[in-house]
């Protein structure tokens, strides 16, 4: 997955494989992929870098569970269930999700730097530049978390 186009190509090899298995939960999210990848594509004119692949991937997470949230709000968990049946097929492209001591070390390390940088603990009102701090600690190590999980995860460490 290091050069454009690199994980287009390998999610239309999934896609193959999908079909020839009848699995069509499967085969429709991964060209639900392929056709959102190609729009971002076409929408930049250009191939997407690594990065940009994984942004694009991400924002399709967060559109199926704002999805499941709404269905399950509405009473429809079978929808809810489809949406998280994608998401599962989804996260196969991206890389291992943070986990909370992970998250929880990163967040106090950059809290570290902030306050390095400030001469004193942050605050809250600092949440921006240590919340700028983490989100360039995981893009460096190559690591993801959802950012409503690291705001919260800042607010506590801040708050507290």
């Amino acid at each position: 997955m290091t050069d454009a186009g690199a994980l287009e190509a390998q999610i239309s090899q999934h896609v193959i494989v999908a079909m020839k298995a009848h699995d069509a939960v499967r085969t429709t999210t991964l060209r639900l992929i392929k056709n959102a990848l190609k729009n971002k594509a076409i929408e930049k004119r250009a191939p997407l870098t690594p990065a940009e692949e994984q942004q694009a991937l991400a924002t399709m997470i967060k559109q199926r569970r704002d999805s499941i949230e709404q269905f399950t709000k509405g009473n429809r968990p079978e929808l809810a269930a489809a949406e998280a049946a994608e998401i599962v097929v989804i996260e196969e492209f991206l890389p291992k999700a943070l986990d909370e001591g992970a998250l929880q070390a990163l967040v106090t390390e950059a809290i570290g730097e902030v306050a390095a940088a400030f001469g004193q603990k942050p605050t809250v009102k600092e949440m921006g530049a240590v919340m700028k701090a983490v989100q360039a600690k995981l893009q460096a190590s190559g690591l993801r978390a959802e950012g409503r999980i690291v705001s919260e995860e800042v607010k506590r460490h801040l708050a507290g």
